[in-house]
């Protein structure tokens, strides 16, 4: 025996299907190209923003707030970036903006990373992939979840059980216990700030809280829901990436919008 740890890389390396100076080039970071592609979306914010002011009368708000949502869940892809540090060549910019990306979606930054961290080691298998989605057995569970309901039941249990200073069994599994008190931190700002936001808004009679954030994002989220169906939901439970993860065509504004994720098993062979 060699003693070669085998990874994903290591693998796909060994196999051919990239080279050494082809993964060198692909790895190059740059803070340049990902400052003009935020400011793109950005820009589409602020259109899609318009919009639902514009039309803040009419019915033609909700197609707008639609529109909204599509923009503001697709920050889950850039965070996901951020948590492998690969948007930025700069490491704090990709520390800071995979925070403000958790803001927004409701998903702290700091357990993400760990969380996803054994979604990388054990990809789609169950018992130990943190992030498996189970494909659903039904019409009616299919629905359920692109609803996004259950989602949402999911973060808002899990952000309340940090802030109380409790993790689960499955999270004690993948955070460190030195890191315990802070997910507690992370998840105690984070409700201190939305109920600020909330109590703010009501006392002042400010429903824009409603209009260009939390609407938005329930009516998006199910399209999120859907994407994240395509990258391992209905594969074989191995460890073997060319069997357990899916690469997706899609056009170029979605490929935009989720920073490339769609070549997803292009992802799981290099994560960083």
């Amino acid at each position: 025996m060699s003693g070669q740890i085998i990874t994903p890389i290591t693998q796909a390396l060994s196999e051919g299907i990239i080279t050494r100076p082809q993964l060198r080039e692909l790895m190059q970071r740059s803070d340049t190209p990902a400052l003009y592609r935020l400011l793109l979306w950005v820009l589409l914010l602020t259109l899609s923003s318009s919009l639902i002011w514009f039309f803040q009368d009419h019915i033609l708000v909700w197609p707008a707030m639609f529109i909204q949502g599509v923009l503001l869940v697709h920050l889950f892809a850039l965070q996901h970036e951020c948590i492998h540090y690969t948007v930025f060549r700069t490491r704090w910019l990709n520390e800071i903006t995979g925070i403000i990306c958790g803001w927004v979606i409701l998903l702290p930054n700091r357990h993400f990373r760990y969380e996803h961290c054994d979604h990388h080691t054990f990809t789609h298998q169950p018992g130990k992939d943190p992030e498996l989605i189970p494909l659903p057995k039904s019409l009616a569970g299919y629905f359920l979840y692109l609803s996004a309901l259950p989602y949402w039941r999911y973060r808002i249990d899990n952000i309340s059980r940090h802030s109380v200073g409790r993790l689960s069994a499955e999270e004690k599994r993948f955070v460190p216990k030195t890191e315990y008190n802070r997910i507690y931190l992370d998840a105690r700002i984070m409700v201190t700030a939305y109920l600020m936001i909330i109590l703010l808004s009501v006392w002042l009679g400010i429903w824009q809280t409603l209009y260009f954030w939390l609407i938005p994002l329930t009516l998006g989220e199910p399209v999120m829901r859907y994407i994240r169906l395509t990258e391992h939901v209905g594969r074989p439970h191995t460890a073997d990436i060319k069997q357990n993860t899916r690469t997706t065509l899609v056009n170029k504004p979605l490929q935009f919008l989720c920073w490339n994720m769609n070549y997803h098993a292009a992802h799981h062979y290099a994560s960083s």
